[in-house]
């Protein structure tokens, strides 16, 4: 046997989780919103959707971004955006632990 969950933060609606932690995450790794969203397989409008839903409900820009051009464009994380999946990624490791402590306390 093998404990399956799934960890997302709600303020009334779901706000933030998996899907735009690895999203920002791959932002943030190759400077592009067109080029992560490309990674995960998904369109660039619902990559882009994902984190303006996401700005809106936190009440704070995740992103900084530049429209392309000669330079080309780009997107880097905010220090709040930075801030927030670097608090998320400790939140979800330090909840694993937990969770696997119990899981073997109980079915071990």
């Amino acid at each position: 046997m093998q404990v399956r969950y799934k960890l997302w933060l709600e303020e009334g609606e779901h706000v933030f989780g998996e899907g735009l932690f690895e999203l920002l995450q791959e932002i943030d790794r190759l400077g592009s919103i067109n080029q992560a969203a490309r990674s995960l397989k998904m369109s660039y409008r619902q990559a882009w959707g994902q984190v303006k839903k996401a700005e809106e409900r936190l009440g704070q820009r995740l992103l900084f971004t530049r429209i392309g051009g000669e330079t080309g464009g780009g997107a880097e994380l905010t220090p709040e955006g930075r801030s927030l999946v670097q608090r998320y990624r400790q939140f979800k490791n330090e909840a694993a632990g937990a969770i696997e402590t119990a899981f073997q306390r109980y079915f071990g």
